[in-house]
């Protein structure tokens, strides 16, 4: 059996998504702090923050995952960029939609800012699927 060869490209991405682990580290601390009340926040917010904490915890393992498949494809050009970006750009944009559009004083809905939850979640459709599809085919 050989090591795993990774390219350039998706050695640098899988070390950057490595290095936000810390964010969603901080943010697990934070969390913390809204269950202990030491940050007041109306329930919507509670569950908003909960959530995003949450998809950006899942999808940066599931993104590292999938990284360690991308080279293993015949893809290449734009398929290639969107299989190896897609869920670490979910990931990111997810979380965002989740933090952003609930972000404010006694908030009780989301925000326009909401759009970069589905943006977020294209990106994860697209990545995945052009990754399936590129080790189906390969």
């Amino acid at each position: 059996m050989t090591p795993l060869q990774l390219s350039q490209p998706t050695q640098v991405i899988a070390a950057v998504v490595l290095l936000t682990i810390v964010t969603i580290e901080f943010g697990g601390w934070f969390l913390t702090r809204i269950v202990r009340g030491a940050v007041p926040m109306t329930p919507f917010q509670q569950a908003f923050a909960r959530a995003g904490h949450a998809h950006a915890g899942v999808l940066v393992t599931l993104g590292l995952v999938c990284l360690l498949f991308v080279d293993a494809t015949g893809l290449d050009g734009a398929a290639l960029w969107t299989a190896r970006l897609g869920v670490p750009a979910a990931a990111v944009l997810m979380s965002a939609g989740f933090f952003l559009s609930s972000i404010g004083r006694d908030v009780t809905r989301p925000n326009r800012l909401i759009i970069l939850l589905w943006l977020g979640a294209l990106c994860l459709a697209a990545g995945v699927l052009t990754l399936g599809i590129g080790l189906l085919t390969s």
